[in-house]
């Protein structure tokens, strides 16, 4: 499983650890990915996704899933994610 967000593609960073004798070791810093399910409302079906916290926090504040991956870019999106997002828009072009 990658360290990847599936929807704001936040990924591992690198910096240094740098000691009290500013001694400087490579480290990598992880972005906080959880497992998460969120439902959708046009569909009417929950996804399991791993992301990040930051992008728990933004779907909540667009109002769910559905008005996420209205805005989302494509580029950010994972393969599932984008898949879930192509259904979403033909529900809604069907609605």
């Amino acid at each position: 499983m990658s360290r990847v967000c599936e929807l704001s593609g936040k990924g591992p960073m690198t910096g240094n650890n740098i000691s009290h004798a500013n001694n400087k070791s490579r480290r990598r810093f992880l972005p906080n990915l959880n497992e998460v399910t969120l439902l959708s409302d046009v569909l009417g079906q929950s996804f399991r996704l791993r992301i990040s916290a930051h992008a728990l926090r933004t779907v909540d504040h667009r109002g769910g899933l559905d008005a996420f991956m209205a805005k989302a870019k494509d580029d950010e999106l994972s393969e599932r994610a984008l898949k879930i997002k192509r259904d979403i828009q033909k529900a809604q072009a069907a609605a």
